[in-house]
């Protein structure tokens, strides 16, 4: 979700070029207060004591940019520097890199940039960039800088990365929340969101059907349960909002804002994502209706046409065999991966690797008898069925209500068809 800049900034566009494509596949799922637009410095603390800053920068126009990013950003006055620590770095050309991501299993790293150019790096992507200073105490501000120093060191700098879990910017929220004595995760950890992981993944991919849909389909049940706002600063932006509500100790005992100030650094000329994802059950209802109406028509026409036979064949093959390959891709995901918010997953009720077994007998009709057809299709429209039926139940309450509704109508139409054909024409296996 995090793209990483500097160094690594090249090869982050490769992987998620790649990533996009491999989230079609369902693999997903799995490789951030307006004013007036500036790029003067921040404000600064007094001259003997460091600064501390939230960094978050806005969603880009690309899928893979739309949950944004963050850092931590220290100036040092003693030092004379400036430094942006990014969570969110990786390298293709680390060994086993791919089949890493596949398994789920992927490295990241941390590392510190000078803080002016990344700001330049993120306004020439035209890419909103907020800073927050924080208040800490003194010796909580050098805390974090020998914490984020130690962090950067090749033997301590990589980590697992999970996209929901334990990505850029829950590293982020987790240092700093260390910083400031746990008084974020006091805040955040019980307070509900009336949100999912699913609802903020579905609106930040609004903006691409396809890999909307790849993640819908790919994403299991876990990604349905409401988060708190501790979790839900696996988002940059949530992070940067939620921090405003938090309180630290001041010197005297009083409770302060942990958010000393705020500043926008750069403001895009892009909209932003929408505040809830899109209503497009109707869309997919449609798509799969309009299917399931064409395989019933060209099976009732294929009663006396053998070119509609042929037709029905040809379109109730490329159904099951594409319906077959995401129900292994979704089998597999759970059974042999990593990728924890894939598991659970309803759709395999709707595309399963069963599919696979209906193929053979639609395009060798000739030679494979029609009752195995029949039997078969029919099972896979009681499974899709069964998928909707099971809504009813409070355990399955996956949100797939648009996978159902595109796949269910064309179970029913492939089976439909199948059976009219072996009625109509008993004597022949619908050449």
């Amino acid at each position: 979700m995090r793209r990483g800049s500097g160094a690594a900034g090249q090869g982050g566009g490769r992987w998620c070029r790649i990533s996009r494509y491999l989230a079609l596949a369902f693999l997903f799922l799995m490789s951030g207060i307006a004013s007036a637009q500036e790029t003067a410095p921040p404000p600064r603390g007094a001259a003997d004591e460091l600064t501390v800053y939230l960094m978050t920068m806005g969603p880009g126009e690309a899928v893979w940019e739309r949950f944004g990013h963050n850092a931590i950003w220290i100036h040092d006055p003693a030092r004379g520097t400036d430094e942006a620590y990014n969570y969110g770095l990786f390298d293709l050309r680390q060994e086993n890199f791919l089949v890493r991501f596949l398994q789920g299993r992927m490295w990241y790293w941390m590392q510190g940039f000078p803080s002016e150019s990344y700001v330049q790096l993120y306004r020439r992507a035209n890419r909103s960039v907020w800073i927050q200073e924080l208040e800490m105490s003194p010796q909580a501000k050098r805390d974090l800088q020998k914490f984020l120093e130690w962090n950067e060191l090749p033997e301590n700098r990589f980590y697992h990365y999970d996209y929901y879990l334990d990505n850029c910017s829950t590293r982020v929220r987790d240092a700093l929340d260390r910083a400031m004595a746990g008084r974020i995760k006091d805040f955040a950890d019980s307070l509900p969101t009336g949100k999912t992981y699913r609802f903020h993944t579905q609106r930040l991919t609004a903006n691409d059907p396809f890999v909307y849909t790849g993640l819908l389909l790919g994403l299991g049940q876990p990604v349905d349960r409401e988060i708190s706002a501790w979790e839900e600063m696996f988002l940059p932006l949530a992070l940067r909002d939620h921090i405003r509500n938090v309180t630290v100790p001041g010197s005297d005992g009083s409770q302060l804002p942990a958010v000393r100030s705020e500043r926008t650094l750069f403001e895009s000329t892009e909209a932003s994502p929408p505040a809830a994802p899109p209503f497009w059950l109707p869309a997919y209802v449609a798509l799969g209706v309009a299917v399931a109406a064409a395989t019933v028509a060209l099976a009732w026409a294929g009663t006396t046409s053998p070119a509609s036979r042929r037709g029905f064949m040809a379109l109730s093959a490329g159904w099951t065999l594409l319906a077959g390959i995401f129900g292994l891709v979704l089998a597999g995901l759970w059974a042999f991966t990593d990728h924890a918010a894939a598991y659970q997953n309803e759709n395999l009720l709707q595309l399963n690797p069963l599919q696979l077994a209906l193929f053979p007998l639609l395009v060798r009709s000739t030679s494979i008898s029609t009752p195995r057809r029949v039997w078969i299709s029919g099972f896979l429209a009681v499974l899709s069925l069964a998928g909707f039926a099971l809504k009813l139940i409070p355990g399955f309450y996956q949100v797939n209500s648009e996978i159902i509704g595109l796949a269910l109508p064309i179970h029913l139409g492939v089976a439909a068809g199948c059976y009219y054909l072996s009625r109509c024409i008993p004597s022949r296996a619908s050449a």
